[in-house]
């Protein structure tokens, strides 16, 4: 059964529509202890990256998912819940739980790095953007299997995930430059746009996922 983190800074509701819709049974819950037995999790979140982790802590959930993760259990992190699989984040300056080497930082950040200084690009980065899968890793990630490349998605976020290995990023949108989107490595999934309410092809990678690891 898949099972839904709840600590109190995830989009949880959204999360349990489209899993219903999917016709997914699930169990969510505020307790680790009752999540133990899950084939999987999905991790969601919204909000800022300090506050999060300090939920984590007082929950338990930091541990928890440091361990079930170290089992070979998949976890899928979406948006905030992508970001702080990593190791750190500028936001709140934020040690995070690095399950995933690398760090999360803010679109300025990178923006002014590059020398980029355009008035379009507004931060957040909101709304539907389209992600192009990398051909030379996504055949691995399971996830895809059946969604075309170039499908938009719903963003919302101010920070960008820049992986150590870029060879864990599957596919990216561009706003700027190349926004890593999905990312994956071993049974651990990243994606920072909201599959949930992304429509059809949102919907399309939770049922790859759900087909996956569900049972």
């Amino acid at each position: 059964m898949i099972g839904i983190v709840d600590y109190n800074a995830g989009n949880i509701t959204s999360v349990e529509h489209a899993l219903s819709f999917l016709q997914c049974p699930y169990i969510i819950s505020k307790k680790p202890q009752d999540l133990q037995h899950a084939t999987a999790l999905i991790f969601p979140g919204v909000g800022e990256a300090s506050y999060a982790m300090k939920q984590l802590k007082t929950t338990g959930f930091d541990l928890f998912l440091k361990d079930f993760c170290a089992q070979g259990k998949p976890l899928l992190g979406i948006c905030l819940g992508s970001q702080i699989i990593f190791d750190y984040s500028e936001e709140g300056d934020t040690v995070c739980l690095g399950l995933l080497r690398g760090n999360i930082r803010h679109f300025s950040s990178i923006l002014n790095e590059k020398g980029i200084n355009d008035s379009s690009l507004k931060i957040p980065h909101m709304g539907w953007n389209s992600t192009a899968w990398n051909h030379k890793t996504a055949t691995s990630n399971p996830l895809l299997d059946g969604v075309p490349s170039g499908s938009d998605f719903y963003f919302v976020h101010s920070y960008v995930i820049q992986p150590e290995d870029s060879s864990i990023i599957d596919g990216s949108c561009d706003y700027g430059f190349e926004v890593p989107s999905i990312l994956h490595k071993d049974s651990i999934y990243a994606m920072q746009f909201h599959p949930e309410k992304s429509g059809k092809q949102g919907l399309a990678l939770l049922k790859n996922f759900i087909k996956e690891y569900s049972c």
